[in-house]
């Protein structure tokens, strides 16, 4: 005997208000939230402050009076030459890196973390804003792997000191593994889990060493393999997980 089959339904799709707000690429979900408490989101026109409110497609969400619209995530990598300064928007800027995706896709995405207008290499964007605050976030150690060429020889004795730790003026910078890959002792591998600005750079100038390049070979799980320099390419699935799994 067969059984009855589901009648379908043409309910709209509903998702939660806090969801809705992070893939509208304003913020991570658990931000959406203390947003939400706070009053600061509109449903057709209205404050909603209740937790697991559900909208649909065809309402109105509304934060700092601009309408939201929630977004199909993308993740594209691209491979920053020198000379872009990572940032969406500076009047004082030739070239940003925005320039060389704006092709990518009809989202509006957004690098996640920085590079230094000569620092080339890997550079992520998205418009998952809890994806990216993970990314981003010191607890979550993501791992970064440079390329450094420097200006003269490296000595024994200050690659020793690195590996222990730099005191800078905003704190201790720790490297997590160094190795020399040139025989002339200029070019290095470094491997670093902080993110602050310009630290790869600065630890180096602590010992009087200039960084005459410096390129950024590894992103968390993402590499720069058949990607040009300029370039850029979505990640795959199996790569976006990967990335959702970083701890």
């Amino acid at each position: 005997m067969k059984k009855p089959q589901k009648k379908p339904t043409n309910k709209p799709a509903e998702i939660r208000l806090n969801k809705f707000v992070a893939n509208a690429g304003v913020c991570s979900r658990r931000e959406a939230d203390n947003l939400i408490a706070l009053g600061k989101i509109k449903v057709n026109g209205k404050v909603v402050s209740e937790m697991g409110y559900k909208v649909k497609k065809t309402d109105t969400v509304e934060y700092k009076g601009q309408k939201l619209k929630s977004e199909t995530h993308q993740y594209v990598l691209l491979n920053k030459p020198r000379g872009f300064v990572t940032t969406t928007k500076d009047p004082h800027a030739k070239r940003t890196v925005m320039e060389l995706v704006e092709k990518a896709c009809d989202e509006r995405i957004y690098p996640v973390g920085r590079l230094d207008k000569e620092t080339t290499g890997l550079l992520l964007f998205t418009n998952d804003g809890e994806t990216a605050k993970k990314l981003t976030h010191p607890s979550h150690k993501v791992k970064k792997i440079y390329q450094v060429e420097l200006d003269k020889p490296i000595t024994k004795d200050d690659f020793d000191a690195i590996l222990k730790g730099v005191k800078l003026d905003d704190g201790m910078a720790t490297v997590n593994e160094m190795a020399i890959l040139g025989e002339d002792s200029k070019i290095l591998g470094v491997e670093i889990h902080i993110g602050r600005n310009r630290i790869v750079r600065r630890i180096f100038e602590h010992f009087g060493y200039t960084v005459k390049k410096l390129d950024r070979v590894m992103f968390a799980s993402l590499t720069k393999k058949n990607l040009p320099r300029g370039k850029f390419r979505h990640l795959s699935p199996k790569e976006v997980m990967g990335l959702k799994g970083v701890k």
